[in-house]
């Protein structure tokens, strides 16, 4: 008897791909059709594990695109501190597709949210779409606004000159303004501002609304940089807590995830789109790659991660260490220095079962604090 199944490769079985291989062998890989080269601007944008993509990236030789450098005279860990390098620009983390899809309409003008500036009772000035990017904030609402010109300046100088833009994925929950739909990174009151039921709302996005968001990304990007390719994927990191007062955050987790890996797979059907699979591979029940926080991945899942990123996407000109086996805690890096540099990596430490950790900064993380 002949059916469909028996002229299937390996990797359609479960038995044959997953079951029967080693953990750290398993690649989940199917159709990737990106090739990049060390000499590719690779811009990175997203959530918390976005950073691992980008120290990854310089430390196989490939180029992070930064088009926000820090100034020379910075030290790396001021540089650090302000998040110089942690992504293509100083815009911290972008959660959700409805933050990206806004922050490309503010940089060339045809969003501006009606509230755009926090001024806490002790006189400091918060952006309140990068609440964290300036420890202390800002002297005076001019400064924050005169960096916020230069930012969003950089925001275009990234998407018109990228090759690629890798973001990642983070959230389906979110607030935003009541005002004009603008979404926050985090709750307003979390990292500055001051929370007020009459001004923000708390919202789930739908599948509908995360796959609407990512084609109006990639169709402004096209209108800029017709060559621009976007690889997508999907964080593993679960939330840290969840605002809905029906749901447990276990149950919150695996609505937002599905929500996030079903809307990628939708916006890959687009022309120049490609979505990774990195959030299988680190949640995948082969996998041991979570600290015992059941929340950070350790470096063994970051590396395992980048090495099939590499293994798939570098073309064969690619640097010798591309796609090489390294689960080895990074050495940090000096601060970007201009278009095309590289971030600046974060300092290792060690989980207490001795798998290797490399924090990142995380606005998320704020939700949990008393």
């Amino acid at each position: 008897m002949s059916h469909p199944y028996r002229r299937l490769r390996d990797r359609a079985f479960w038995s044959r791909s997953v079951a029967g291989v080693a953990p750290a062998a398993i690649d989940p890989v199917g159709r990737f059709d990106l090739r990049i080269g060390p000499g590719d601007r690779v811009a990175t944008a997203g959530s918390c594990f976005a950073q691992h993509i980008a120290r990854h990236l310089d430390r196989a030789g490939f180029t992070h695109h930064v088009t926000e450098p820090a100034h020379p005279i910075l030290a790396r860990r001021v540089a650090r501190e302000r998040q110089y390098g942690l992504f293509s620009a100083r815009y911290g983390n972008i959660y959700t597709a409805r933050q990206l899809h806004q922050l490309v309409a503010r940089a060339y003008g045809r969003f501006r949210p009606a509230e755009d500036v926090w001024i806490e009772a002790d006189g400091r000035v918060l952006d309140p779409f990068r609440p964290t990017i300036e420890p202390g904030g800002f002297a005076s609402e001019a400064e924050m606004r005169a960096d916020r010109r230069q930012h969003l300046a950089a925001v275009r100088g990234m998407l018109e000159t990228l090759d690629v833009l890798v973001f990642t994925l983070g959230l389906t929950e979110c607030w935003h303004a009541a005002a004009d739909g603008a979404v926050f990174p985090v709750c307003p009151g979390v990292s500055g501002g001051t929370f007020d039921r009459s001004r923000h709302r708390f919202h789930n996005l739908s599948v509908a609304e995360v796959a609407a968001d990512l084609r109006a990304v990639v169709t402004d990007l096209a209108a800029v940089n017709p060559r621009a390719q976007v690889v997508l994927t999907v964080s593993p990191v679960p939330l840290v807590a969840t605002a809905r007062p029906d749901a447990h955050v276990l149950s919150a987790t695996a609505y937002s995830k599905a929500v996030l890996r079903v809307a990628a797979e939708e916006a890959a059907q687009l022309p120049r789109v490609h979505y990774f699979p990195a959030y299988e591979i680190v949640t995948g029940p082969h996998a041991r790659y979570f600290a015992p926080d059941l929340r950070s991945v350790t470096e063994a899942g970051v590396a395992h991660v980048m090495r099939l990123f590499l293994k798939h996407a570098a073309r064969p000109e690619a640097a010798p260490g591309a796609g090489a086996p390294d689960a080895a805690p990074a050495r940090a890096a000096e601060p970007g220095r201009g278009s095309g540099t590289r971030p600046v990596a974060a300092p290792a430490s060690l989980a207490d079962d001795g798998e290797a950790l490399v924090a990142v900064m995380c606005d998320e993380e704020r939700l949990a604090r008393p």
